[in-house]
């Protein structure tokens, strides 16, 4: 094994892996191919900014797994993953972004060289960086193999955290409590909002309790009055202004592993219809947490949530909640369970869940959410910073 510092005991990988390969074999798969960076660096430890180009990991139903990208970034692999210098594949530059050849008639070459070509192949279908030209090399290149969706294969493995995972969601906890605290001290009307996200950003790279802050998977998010009609828009060069709310959707991240939490803030005194919205958020929050029990289903905490923001006489459309754990651009959710009516996925222990209650009204929004863990005495917030409208007169 290489001299290699790695975020997790080795053992831990190992034991994903062989968790990994028993639902490979139920679901009849013979070889795994992740295109997807978080995947592959909970399976290898694999950490680089270089998903733009074509890369993943191959997992077959024995031996390590084998990394494969870009030539330049094997070196990167070298650097993060416990692998073999044997099990770590690039591929000449000439294939990037090249009108003439494609990165993936490569991998063909390798699955061939390793005798996995009439294999049945699982491979992310439904995923950000898996693109159609990629499976159509795999299918021109393999025509022996039988390729079949993998779906959330290895999301499904990732969603109950081992203690040390846990770990580092708290100490990014403690990055997104002082990136809130930041933006309390520092918003005023009259500031430019891009001003304030370079406040953000330090304090979200500089870290908390000794511990670093690494990029976020999400960018802030801090629209303001009607722009907060919409929930994901960034920010731009025009300044606070008076009498209007703005929510801050934020995320700490240390290690890859994200902790998100929203508050929402109001320069002046907020209207009777925000405060009424808040109440009911708080609440409907609140209820929910009261169902987060391990034994009960997702489905079981909607109903909690929004039985109770329906009996405010408010309306949402859309989930509230979903699992959240290490992750790259472009989403710091693992796309696995949701909390929405229908969803009976089952809670344990160590499940992470970013439980947001959000609300669009005709003028405004607002965000209050909590990240929070699953135990077996019942949900526990990640944060400690104040649940309710901020105002700052």
């Amino acid at each position: 094994m290489p001299d290699v510092e790695l975020n997790f005991e080795r053992s831990e990988y190992a034991d994903r892996i062989a968790r990994t390969r028993v639902a490979m074999d139920k679901a009849g798969y013979d070889l795994l191919f992740l295109a997807d960076p978080s995947n592959m660096s909970w399976l290898t430890g694999y950490d680089g900014w270089s998903f733009y180009v074509h890369q993943g990991v191959l997992l077959a139903m024995d031996g390590d797994p084998v990394w494969w990208g870009r030539g330049m970034d094997a070196n990167g692999a070298l650097r993060t993953v416990f692998m073999d210098a044997a099990d770590i594949i690039g591929y000449p530059d000439h294939y990037v972004q090249s009108t003439e050849r494609h990165p993936m008639d490569h991998l063909c070459d390798v699955i061939k060289q390793r005798g996995w070509d009439k294999h049945t192949i699982a491979v992310e279908m439904d995923n950000y960086y898996f693109t159609a030209a990629a499976f159509a090399s795999l299918q021109t290149n393999l025509p022996n193999a039988t390729f079949k969706d993998a779906g959330g294969i290895v999301n499904w493995q990732r969603i109950v955290k081992s203690p040390q995972e846990i770990e580092y969601i708290r100490r990014a906890a403690r990055i997104v409590e002082a990136m809130h605290a930041k933006v309390f001290e520092r918003v005023e009307p009259g500031m430019k909002k891009n001003e304030l996200v370079a406040d953000i950003l330090h304090t979200a790279a500089f870290g908390a309790d000794g511990h670093g802050g690494d990029y976020c998977a999400f960018v802030p998010m801090l629209p303001s009055g009607v722009d907060a009609t919409a929930p994901h828009l960034t920010w731009d060069e025009r300044p606070f202004n008076n009498n209007e709310i703005t929510f801050f959707e934020l995320g700490g991240c240390h290690r890859r592993y994200h902790c998100p939490m929203s508050r929402t803030i109001s320069l002046g005194t907020p209207k009777q219809t925000h405060l009424d919205a808040e109440k009911a958020m708080v609440e409907s929050l609140n209820a929910g947490l009261e169902a987060a029990n391990a034994g009960n289903t997702c489905h079981d905490v909607a109903v909690a949530f929004f039985d109770t923001l329906n009996s405010f006489g408010f309306e949402k459309d859309s989930r509230t909640g979903y699992s959240i754990g290490l992750s790259y651009p472009p989403d710091w959710g693992e796309r696995t369970l949701s909390l929405r009516k229908g969803d009976m996925t089952v809670l344990e222990p160590g499940m992470c869940i970013h439980f947001i209650p959000s609300l669009w009204l005709d003028d405004a929004g607002l965000e209050i959410s909590e990240t929070i863990l699953i135990t077996d005495k019942g949900a526990e917030p990640f944060c400690n910073y104040p649940r309710k409208l901020l105002v700052k007169d």
